[in-house]
């Protein structure tokens, strides 16, 4: 007998396998054992520029002149953003910059303070 995973949402024990999906009878929750491998990614690590771990709340300095797209404005090396929230996606991180606004910056262009 399979020795198949307990369902990530209710954590039942009861999951059955239906061709290339896992079942669970409990909360009827469908998925796939790729998207499960998928799932522990999701703690994935930011890191700035130096390699250091950036988590949410955390002050970083802009290390490099960053155009503003759709705009004529400049991002100045040495710009302090204050309390960051990281997200998925290419530009992993949320913020609020003073005089410009909200802003999504990539990791890879600031330090943490």
């Amino acid at each position: 007998m399979l020795d198949l995973p307990n369902c990530p949402k209710c954590h039942s024990t009861y999951t059955y396998e239906d061709a290339s999906l896992l079942i669970c009878p409990e909360c009827a929750h469908e998925w796939t054992l790729e998207s499960e491998t998928e799932d522990r990614d999701d703690n994935k690590v930011v890191k700035d520029a130096n390699g250091n771990v950036l988590n949410d709340g955390d002050m970083v300095t802009v290390i490099k002149d960053l155009k503003v797209k759709g705009s004529s404005s400049v991002i100045k090396i040495g710009t302090k953003v204050k309390n960051i929230r990281l997200v998925d996606g290419d530009h992993d991180i949320d913020c609020k910059i003073d005089d410009f606004g909200a802003m999504k910056l990539k990791s890879e262009f600031v330090k943490k303070v």
